[in-house]
């Protein structure tokens, strides 16, 4: 695969629970459009993620919401409720197969965690056939770089993968640090966007 055809449409996924959408999420996907030359992003909140327990009690429907008015302002990105439509547990391979097409480039943005783990994830060998994992690091720790490169080397070894990564500063911020410190009662008006503060404050969430 040529990752760089201009005649494909190049399309970006960001999945996860989005609880709430903060402003880390938001540069990320800002830095991942720019680098990656995205025609379009889909942002998709999980309905129910596999790869984590939910510490929190929120409406999948607030979450869509929240994530209409975090990247509202971003020209290319789409908000979709498509894993939510289809309900149940949100498996990566299942929403690549929706938005295959043969004019189309998947580029699934991952988390270091995430893609340290992606081979384990349901049908993993699909999934490196149908998109290219682009990864952005969260810290600067230099033992989490020698498991990112390994992992490297067994993707490409194992799957033919062409991986690929967002260089940008590191944010330090969380959606469970931003839920903490609603429960605790403090200010997140640095963390979220405005919209999504008011959002938050509206429907009494995360408290």
């Amino acid at each position: 695969m040529n990752a760089y055809n201009e005649n494909i449409r190049r399309v970006g996924i960001y999945g996860g629970t989005f609880a709430p959408p903060h402003n880390g999420h938001v540069e990320a996907a800002k830095a991942f459009m720019r680098q990656m030359r995205l025609d379009y992003l889909f942002v998709i909140p999980a309905a129910i993620p596999p790869h984590k327990q939910l510490d929190f009690v929120a409406d999948p429907l607030d979450r869509l919401k929240m994530c209409e008015l975090a990247f509202s302002g971003i020209e290319g990105v789409i908000v979709s409720d498509l894993e939510l439509r289809r309900g149940g547990v949100s498996y990566t391979v299942d929403t690549l197969r929706e938005l295959t097409a043969p004019d189309t480039r998947l580029f699934l943005f991952c988390g270091t965690d995430m893609f340290l783990t992606l081979d384990q994830w349901y049908q993993a060998e699909e999934i490196f056939k149908l998109c290219y994992p682009i990864y952005i690091r969260r810290e600067n720790d230099p033992f989490i770089t020698n498991k990112i490169l390994k992992k490297i080397g067994e993707y490409t070894e194992k799957y033919n993968a062409i991986v690929r990564r967002v260089v940008t500063e590191p944010i330090e911020l969380s959606s469970s640090l931003v839920r903490k410190t609603l429960r605790e009662g403090g200010d997140i008006s640095t963390m979220v966007d405005p919209k999504v503060k008011k959002y938050i404050e509206d429907h009494c969430l995360f408290r």
